[in-house]
């Protein structure tokens, strides 16, 4: 991936060429990077009412998540582990999820007629979403503060006794999303576009193809760096 530096001047079309994730940020805005992408980044803001600054740092966050990605985890400690999971991964997977629940239905609603594939990975892509709200919150509100207090020396009280508990419920609901992103995967046939695919049905599937890479570096922090740590420490405590 061609690595430019993204300022006012930047064509929208440079941008999307450069980093395809920006597609996301655009479509979010209104801003037309197709048919549009020759219009300068800050230009294109201007006509449309707003200031480019905020789009320029959204694209950056977004950059910056897909760099921290490749970092070496292994070595980081649970707080940063989950402060990492939380600002990347799950605001992500809940901006997307709510971002391409429409979009499917639309594409679905359009096009499953002729692509009747469409509706089977419709159904799936909600149960997904149906699976993970509330999925993220356990999480939110009651592993992660376990493990973070385990972190800080603290003796956190739980309704769940030893960490591996809810551990054991987190990692059986990975697997069935797992399953789910896989079904939806053989559904699109690793997400291959019929010949003359509007830009709808393009950015569905590139919305769930980077969901899907997202989801699998999520579960892979969480099943096999963050949980096996708070095991350890949550053990080095007992044995005390």
């Amino acid at each position: 991936m061609a690595f430019i530096e993204f300022t006012n001047h930047t064509r929208l079309g440079q941008i999307a060429a450069a980093f395809p994730p920006s597609m996301r940020v655009f479509e979010a805005h209104g801003l037309d990077y197709c048919c549009g992408g020759q219009r300068e980044l800050g230009e294109a803001c201007a006509a449309a009412g707003f200031a480019a600054d905020k789009v320029l740092e959204e694209l950056q966050q977004l950059r910056s998540s897909h760099s921290a990605a490749t970092k070496d985890w292994s070595a980081a400690s649970i707080t940063e582990l989950v402060e990492h999971l939380l600002a990347t991964h799950h605001e992500f997977t809940r901006t997307e999820l709510a971002r391409l629940a429409p979009l499917m239905d639309k594409v679905a609603r359009v096009h499953g007629e002729n692509h009747p594939e469409l509706n089977a990975i419709r159904t799936f892509f909600i149960e997904i979403s149906d699976d993970l709200g509330p999925h993220l919150m356990k999480e939110e509100q009651v592993l992660f503060p376990y493990m973070l207090a385990l972190d800080a020396g603290q003796t956190a009280p739980s309704c769940f006794g030893t960490v591996a508990n809810p551990i054991r419920a987190m990692l059986a609901e990975h697997d069935l999303v797992g399953e789910l992103l896989h079904r939806i995967r053989d559904l699109s046939r690793d997400f291959a576009l019929p010949e003359g695919a509007c830009g709808s049905y393009q950015s569905l599937f590139m919305g769930l193809a980077d969901l899907e890479a997202d989801l699998h570096q999520h579960i892979h922090l969480e099943n096999n760096v963050l949980f096996p740590k708070a095991v350890a420490v949550e053990d080095s405590k007992v044995q005390v």
